[in-house]
C-alpha cells in the first residue's frame, strides 16, 4: 500500500511540475524626466539565460517581433519611434532566415512630450521568447508608467 501511495504522489508531483508556466522574461519600467515637457520611457526585459526575445524589426515569415503600443492620451504625445539597442543577428533554422534578437537584457526607449500635468503612460507590449529547443507562444503584457 505504501508503494502505491508513493507512486501516486510521484505522479501528481510530476504533473504539477510540468504544469508550471515558463516565464523566462521579466519586465520592468521607469521614466526619466528630461525637462518639464519631455521624458524618456524605459522598458526593460530581463531574460533568463539560454532564452532570447526578438527585435522590433523582424522580416516577414519570421518570429513575432517585440511590439510596444502606447494608449492615446491628451496628456502626452510620442516623439519618434521606440528605440532599441543593436540586436544580435543570426540565421535561425526554425525560421530559415536571419533574425535579430536580444539575450540577457534589453532596454527599449520612447521619448514623450508632456502636454499636461504628470501623466501616467499606459500601453502594452507583445513579445515572443525562444531558446535553442523551443519557442513559447507570443505573450502580451500591459504597463503603466508614471511620470514624476
Amino acid at each position: 500500500m505504501k508503494k502505491v501511495t508513493l507512486i501516486l504522489i510521484a505522479v501528481l508531483l510530476s504533473g504539477a511540475i510540468h504544469a508550471q508556466i515558463l516565464t523566462p522574461v521579466k519586465w520592468s519600467y521607469a521614466a526619466k524626466s528630461l525637462s518639464k515637457t519631455e521624458a524618456i520611457i524605459l522598458i526593460k526585459a530581463t531574460i533568463n539565460s539560454g532564452w532570447h526575445i526578438y527585435s522590433q524589426h523582424v522580416g516577414d515569415g519570421g518570429p513575432v517581433p517585440t511590439s510596444i503600443s502606447f494608449n492615446p492620451s491628451s496628456e502626452y504625445t510620442l516623439i519618434g519611434k521606440t528605440l532599441e539597442p543593436k540586436p544580435i543577428t543570426k540565421f535561425e533554422k526554425a525560421f530559415s532566415m536571419n533574425v535579430s534578437y536580444f539575450e540577457n537584457s534589453v532596454i527599449f526607449q520612447q521619448r514623450v512630450k508632456i502636454k499636461a500635468g504628470k501623466p501616467v503612460i499606459k500601453g502594452k507590449l507583445e513579445f515572443m521568447v525562444c531558446n535553442d529547443q523551443k519557442c513559447l507562444p507570443p505573450d502580451e503584457v500591459s504597463f503603466s508608467i508614471p511620470i514624476k
